[in-house]
């Protein structure tokens, strides 16, 4: 008991510092450590990134791993939910195009809570998961104006495959892309409670607003480059790079150090290590693209900026994480635009979110679940006068 006292005494240095370290409450999914980084209901990551994203989503929503029969089960379920009720198209085709894809995320998702909400938060939870590989397809055809003669959706498919079969690339190779797009699915679903976005739409849904009006602002909190957009911004970092000569990329670090400028794609606040998801994604760049000119970039960097930023003795962690390599097999495999990999990131951490949410609504405090957030602030004295 004396160490959890000591966790809970928060002091004025902890005010005005975005609540980090600040504990606020538990959290049944997911947690980080050092050196194993996440954890899903107490199995590393590196254990589940060959799972398929089915049986990871059984996983954070019943906190065990499916038997072969629960996972038939499971995945019949989500089928069943996988028709959109209503018209999510015509609204999508309404939208700008020139709008960054994670707004375009957040506003199908909210049209999708528009068209059916059940007030059940499980029911809703695992719906929008299942109606996600549509949207996404949808999202991507629209803003490239391919909007026409879009394949009806197949719910025999698994997720993955939905979402490759509405987009209907040409000329890439579709069984890579399906690699790729389940490995980094099960590697971004969930990270604990505390992350931005899955505290938003949990603080949200403490209001009671619906699953789909909280998960709509957990995109928005995920929107920014201070979170989920970073792995838009890694991409970016390694095409400006754009050699894989070990010198040139350490000489472009330095620079990029000396200039002030963020080196994108390491450093973790919680890891002391490589992030398991980053070793994950490595693995898998180097059996199916180990000569793509980006993977060769990202794999130099993975072993010269941490030797360049450890000369730092304020940096704790230059070690690689999970952004650094995620760009460069995404690109691989056909989605050359990053303003696109949020969407990604997006439509994982749905489950977790979602997950999440259930725990605090209806499982937590024997079914009660958790009060509305309204941490407490402390008016500053120069407020204070005024009431004198």
């Amino acid at each position: 008991m004396a160490d959890n006292k000591v966790l809970l005494e928060v002091t004025e240095n902890h005010l005005n510092t975005g609540l980090r370290g600040v504990p606020v409450g538990t959290c049944r999914t997911s947690y980080v450590t050092p050196t194993e980084g996440v954890h899903y209901c107490g199995y590393p990551i590196s254990e589940l990134a060959q799972f398929d994203p089915e049986d990871i989503v059984y996983l954070l929503f019943n906190k065990e791993l499916p038997t072969p029969e629960q996972s038939t089960s499971f995945r019949q379920d989500l089928a069943a939910r996988a028709e959109i009720p209503g018209d999510v198209e015509s609204v999508l085709k309404t939208l700008p195009k020139f709008g960054h894809p994670m707004d375009w995320l957040s506003i199908g998702i909210h049209t999708l809570g528009m068209l059916e909400t059940t007030e059940d938060w499980k029911e809703d939870a695992l719906n929008l998961i299942a109606r996600m590989p549509r949207l996404m397809g949808l999202i991507f055809r629209i803003r490239e104006g391919r909007e026409n003669d879009i394949p009806a959706d197949d719910a025999s498919m698994n997720l993955v495959d939905r979402f490759v079969h509405a987009l209907d690339f040409e000329g890439v190779d579709k069984e890579k892309m399906k690699r790729v797009i389940s490995t980094y699915l099960v590697l971004h679903m969930d990270h604990g409670g505390g992350n931005l976005s899955t505290f938003s739409g949990k603080a949200i849904a403490s209001g009671k607003a619906t699953v789909y009006s909280s998960m709509a602002g957990a995109m928005n909190a995920l929107s920014g480059p201070l979170h989920g957009r970073a792995n838009q911004s890694c991409l970016e970092f390694v095409l400006k790079v754009g050699t894989s000569d070990p010198d040139e990329v350490e000489a472009f670090v330095r620079a990029e150090l000396e200039a002030k400028r963020p080196i994108f794609g390491f450093g973790h606040a919680v890891l002391r290590a490589e992030d398991p998801r980053a070793t994950a994604q490595f693995l898998l760049g180097a059996e199916i693209c180990p000569e793509d000119e980006n993977f060769k970039i990202v794999t130099t960097l993975r072993e010269v900026a941490p030797r360049v930023l450890s000369e730092n003795p304020k940096i704790s962690n230059p070690n690689a994480n999970v952004d650094i390599a995620s760009g460069a097999l995404l690109h691989h495999i056909g989605f050359t635009d990053p303003t696109y990999y949020t969407t990604f990131f997006g439509w994982a951490r749905v489950a977790g979110i979602g997950a999440q949410i259930v725990d605090e609504r209806a499982v937590l405090r024997d079914g009660k679940g958790t009060p509305i957030y309204r941490p407490k602030y402390i008016a500053e004295a120069q407020s204070l006068r005024h009431i004198e």
